[in-house]
């Protein structure tokens, strides 16, 4: 069983940053894939961004390319998301997501990111 807590969402101006993370429990963390996806109100939950088990290789869709970032620190069992030139269309919920076997079969609570026009 993997445990996912996401935090750093809240709310910023257009243009702004945030810097989200993950933290998740147990030892098998480098062995995990991991990525973040979203959902905004009445749409369905989309993909964002995944990164490799050693962070090696990294995907991201074609809406946020260039301004996040994904990383991940496998001494801290962390995945981030770094978000740069937020735009009102980047507001959702943010979830991170495990895949110890290829499907993203652990997901987190999420946190809400909110971007002011």
């Amino acid at each position: 069983q993997v445990q996912l807590v996401e935090s750093g969402g809240g709310l910023v101006q257009a243009g702004g940053s945030l810097r989200l993370s993950c933290a998740a429990s147990g030892r098998a963390f480098a062995s995990y894939g991991m990525g973040w996806f979203r959902q905004a109100p009445g749409k369905e939950r989309e993909f964002v961004a995944a990164i490799s088990q050693i962070g090696d290789a990294t995907t991201y869709a074609d809406s946020v390319k260039g301004r996040f970032t994904i990383s991940r620190d496998n001494a801290k069992n962390t995945v981030y998301l770094q978000m740069h030139s937020l735009k009102p269309e980047d507001t959702a919920v943010y979830y991170c997501a495990a895949a110890p076997s290829g499907v993203y079969n652990f997901w987190g609570q999420g946190t809400q990111v909110t971007v002011s026009s």
